[in-house]
């Protein structure tokens, strides 16, 4: 048997597995194993990884030591238990305000965001219906909107625009055949955060077009001053045309416990419930009595909260310093700056070679970013031991900066004007 001649089209058919492109994070590692292999002495700065550094909080933890040996946790837990929605409904009411969701109509369970991202096309996307995908961002709506046959138009997020969305320059003829929107506030990798005016023209957008609004919100409590964490299910009509997605790995340091909820419009919520209760059978119920201590206790979110607070302007200054255009950010745990054009005498045709180069020559580890403008994404997600070894590792990251001797495409245009 050919095995080769068995695949889908979907995923390349029979020229499956023969590419030679190298994904950009596979690039990424192989420049990490090539920088030690030159610089075996040297510490890696990595500045690239995008999950906690920490552990998930003690009493989350803690609550898992005993619900784990309950036998009344031990079977399937489907579409989810009704404590855990019971706490989503509290966690959207203390922080966002949204103080109306029904638990049993209005919220279900997933095992994290992206698979309820990959289910969402299974519930809407027929074969030459379309999608609009933010781009920089996550791409697994947009991955399984193409295996459906569903067509995706990307809608860039530039710096003029404050990384939202430019609605006015989506072709009308274009959005009358959209079914889905997905948005990603507070914004991965560019650290913009919404605004209640964002929102509303988002939802008045969908409101004119028909169009279902899929909110990815893994950072949402994870918004600095003077950005609050905002809902677009707290803004009027928003849970008539959206579904909002939260994920407990950002905001409480769970990211292997694979553990969110999808709310909002209650026929999407079906849906999704529907096709979910046909794809997987559940989180372990454990996990999700877990996050029941604490998702929905402010405290517990205020502490890591700060934290990458804290590191964010520490690393926003030292950026600063060496002569990035570095903000902080309205959200998230990213700075997502321009990318420098050049190191003394070696130019970077985009982003994608500044990182290689940074990481090849100078141990330092961030991820690229060319899909609307060449930048680079700093996460303060890096390893240390403590606070005192944050202000060491962002002192080194200043000292091997500046030996870098690197240029920026602004700085270049002032010196020839």
């Amino acid at each position: 048997m050919n095995m080769q001649t068995l695949f889908a089209e979907r995923i390349g058919g029979q020229s499956f597995g023969t590419s030679t492109e190298i994904y950009k994070f596979e690039k990424i590692k192989r420049a990490k194993a090539a920088g030690r292999e030159r610089h075996p002495d040297i510490e890696l700065l990595d500045f690239g990884v995008g999950e906690p550094d920490r552990m998930a909080p003690t009493a989350i933890r803690e609550r898992l030591k005993q619900t784990v040996d309950d036998p009344a946790n031990r079977g399937y837990a489907d579409n989810g238990i009704p404590e855990f929605k019971a706490a989503a409904a509290r966690y959207m009411d203390t922080f966002f305000g949204v103080a109306d969701l029904d638990p049993e109509t209005e919220i279900n369970h997933s095992i994290g965001s992206k698979p309820a991202l990959a289910m969402l096309p299974l519930c809407f996307v027929n074969p030459g219906d379309t999608v609009l995908v933010t781009v920089p961002g996550y791409p697994v709506l947009a991955t399984h909107t193409g295996y459906l046959g569903g067509n995706t138009v990307k809608i860039p997020l530039r710096k003029e625009n404050g990384f939202h969305p430019d609605l006015d320059a989506i072709d009308p003829a274009v959005a009358s055949k959209t079914k889905l929107f997905y948005v990603n506030y507070p914004n991965n990798p560019t650290g913009a955060a919404p605004t209640e005016e964002v929102f509303d023209r988002l939802i008045a957008f969908a409101q004119k077009h028909g169009i279902l609004i899929v909110q990815d919100a893994a950072y949402a409590t994870l918004a600095y001053a003077p950005h609050k964490p905002l809902s677009i299910l707290s803004r009027p009509g928003g849970k008539e045309v959206a579904v909002e997605l939260h994920s407990m790995s950002k905001s409480y340091n769970m990211t292997g416990w694979r553990l969110g909820f999808v709310a909002g419009c209650a026929k999407a919520v079906r849906a999704y419930a529907e096709v979910k209760d046909n794809t997987d059978s559940g989180q372990f119920k454990a996990i999700q009595h877990a996050a029941c201590a604490g998702i929905a206790d402010k405290t517990l979110a205020d502490g890591i909260h700060n934290h990458y607070r804290t590191r964010l302007e520490k690393m926003t200054a030292a950026l600063r310093e060496v002569g990035f255009d570095a903000h902080m950010p309205g959200g998230t745990f990213y700075l997502y700056t321009p990318a420098p054009i050049a190191a003394g005498a070696t130019p970077f045709a985009n982003a994608e070679e500044a990182a290689q180069h940074l990481i090849r020559e100078h141990m330092i580890s961030t991820v690229p970013w060319d899909d609307a403008g060449s930048f680079l994404r700093f996460s303060a997600t890096f390893e240390s031991r403590d606070d005192a070894d944050d202000d060491r590792i962002v002192r080194e990251l200043v000292a091997r900066l500046k030996s870098a001797n690197l240029k920026w495409a602004q700085a270049m245009s002032r010196l020839m004007t």
